[in-house]
């Protein structure tokens, strides 16, 4: 009696104190309903779908808030909510949404029936590595609830287990009715949902492993998102790798797993470098072990490698790998003519004044600022977070003029600069001399309570924020701000907010959080306002206007709560809200 007693007690306790509505969830919960909202009948198996996740989510956040222990093998980042109700339905919605912006689109010719299929692949395998993190998570909480009771299950724990069963029923069963529309023959529709559980066995495997290495660095909801991001990007690495061996060695054409659209050079050259990159750091330890053992075997003396040596190591492996290795994959998939980086410098010089000066006012305004601030965060007193948004300004100044004059090469830009970001954070973990140490204490000086000395983030959601929605944008886009959001939501709505509520602030949203009314509505007005002058900057360029102002404001004002109300990072989730609100 006194083992179960005490433990329900304690639970039902501790739900007592936990509230089942909060801004962060009423947000979300207006978002996918205005996603829902937008959907055609064309659509309604996904949209039933997302609701299951986005039930099943706010279920199982529930169950982890109310008993935190629950998750007590994870680390999770500090002062932040678990964000499992966010970052489950944040990465589907941005899919449907672009489901929705295609649907138009082919009702009037202006996209073909293989781009519709690309996407709900796309939508799919999104929404089954959410919904698989979910059962891992919702399975670790049963084991260690029953690690707690000494009999049977609690009566709430049978019902929960019974509601998640269901829902994950008509979940598989809705992925198969969308999944056999799009296909020809049962096998293919087979071979999908092969595909679609391999994307939900590999996001289980990465998230675990995420939340296990780099302890204290991120929520669960951050790893998530960054989890399902990672493995459709992979996962499209691979079906279009897989999709290249089988049509040249084997002649056969598999445009059902490729999701048979035509790739851009861009596209590729992004895709390789980046995943290359974040694939490196398991080749390096490889090499770098192999070339400990060597040396043991010749001195016993010596069991690791010098400082020199490791930086040799790692310069030669990550030369080889990303002039070598990464080049050769971008030259299978695709049919380069010259050597991919060849490729990235005929592209540069085929406008040479345009492309140039852009990438020499890039270079001035970072060398400036970076000087600039780095020296007033060292000597003034200036707060951190302030300081931090002063970067946020900074892109507004970069990538606006380069989104409205040359998009295509901020697209190549925006690649360029994550793996430059990527190389540099390998180089600061690893601490490679001589830059490793340098570049740490540099780091450093301009991280917050959201960075770990394990991992920083910041200015890689930051970068991934505003690039994120131009690469969505490709293709056909009726909605000539949807690329902007990122710039607008975080280089202006947020910067504006987190100025405004700092100075003038007096109102707070709650009482533990400091986020202000003043903030919000100053964010929302500034996006609105540039909005008005961004407008009709497009339209004399000849840009596709479509988008109506009581939709603009619903997603400008659902953005600003959801960036008031939110404990995650804010970077990497409020681009995304941003642009699938814009989409629809």
């Amino acid at each position: 009696m006194t083992g179960k007693s005490s433990s329900t007690s304690m639970e039902t306790a501790t739900i007592t104190k936990t509230s089942f509505v909060t801004g962060e969830r009423v947000v979300v919960a207006v978002v996918v309903f205005r996603v829902l909202f937008s959907l055609p009948l064309s659509l309604i198996a996904h949209g039933f779908s997302l609701f299951l996740l986005c039930l099943s989510a706010f279920l199982v956040e529930i169950r982890a808030e109310s008993s935190p222990f629950l998750l007590s093998r994870f680390s999770p980042r500090r002062g932040a909510t678990s964000g499992i109700l966010l970052g489950a339905v944040t990465l589907p919605a941005v899919m449907i949404s672009k489901l929705i912006q295609l649907t138009r689109a082919i009702s009037i010719h202006e996209a073909k029936q293989d781009e519709l299929a690309h996407v709900t692949m796309q939508y799919w395998a999104a929404s089954a590595s959410c919904c698989a993190i979910l059962i891992y998570l919702s399975v670790i909480m049963s084991k260690a609830k029953k690690k707690t009771e000494s009999s049977s299950p609690s009566p709430s724990s049978v019902w929960l287990t019974s509601v998640s069963l269901t829902g994950t029923v008509l979940y598989g069963a809705a992925c198969f009715v969308s999944l056999s529309m799009i296909s020809h023959t049962g096998l293919n529709t087979s071979l999908k949902m092969l595909w679609m559980l391999f994307h939900g066995v590999a996001a289980v495997k990465l998230i675990r492993h995420l939340l296990c290495t780099f302890t204290s660095c991120a929520s669960i909801g951050e790893a998530l998102l960054v989890t399902s991001g990672l493995v459709l990007y992979l996962g499209d690495f691979l079906a279009c790798t897989i999709a290249k061996i089988f049509e040249r060695l084997i002649h056969v054409d598999l445009v059902s797993i490729s999701y048979g659209i035509k790739r851009t050079e861009t596209g590729i050259i992004v895709q390789g470098l980046l995943l290359g990159l974040l694939l490196f750091p398991f080749v390096f330890r490889f090499v770098l072990h192999i070339y400990e053992r060597s040396l043991r075997k010749r001195d016993v003396g010596q069991r690791n490698c010098s400082d020199a040596a490791k930086s040799v190591v790692f310069l030669v492996s990550l030369l080889f790998f990303t002039i070598v290795a990464v080049p050769s994959w971008m030259q299978f998939v695709h049919d380069f003519h010259q050597h991919p980086f060849l490729w990235v410098l005929t592209f540069v010089f085929s406008e040479p004044l345009k492309r140039l000066s852009l990438c020499f006012y890039w270079i001035l305004l970072i060398a400036v600022s970076v000087l600039r601030f780095y020296n007033i965060s060292r000597s003034s007193k200036v707060e951190r977070i302030l300081l931090r948004k002063y970067y946020h300004l900074m892109a507004v100044l970069m990538f606006l003029p380069a989104l409205v004059l040359q998009p295509k090469f901020l697209d190549l830009a925006f690649g360029v600069a994550l793996a430059v970001f990527v190389a540099l954070e390998i180089i600061r973990i690893w601490r490679i001399h001589p830059l490793g140490e340098p570049l740490h204490q540099f780091m450093n000086a301009f991280t917050d309570h959201r960075d770990s000395e394990l991992l920083i983030v910041s200015h890689f959601s930051l970068l991934l924020g505003c690039a994120l929605p131009i690469w969505m944008s490709s293709g056909f886009n009726d909605r000539a701000l949807s690329p902007f959001a990122g710039i607008l939501s975080l280089g202006i709505g947020d910067t504006m907010a987190s100025m405004v509520g700092h100075k003038y602030g007096v109102l707070r949203w709650s009482k533990t959080g400091k986020k202000t009314v003043e903030g919000t509505a100053a964010g929302i007005t500034s996006v609105m306002a540039v909005c008005f002058v961004l407008v009709p900057v497009l339209a004399s360029m000849g840009y596709i206007l479509s988008q109506g102002w009581w939709s603009l404001l619903v997603a400008v004002t659902a953005t600003g709560m959801l960036e008031a109300y939110t404990a995650q990072l804010d970077n990497a989730f409020i681009p995304l809200v941003f642009y699938s609100l814009l989409c629809l």
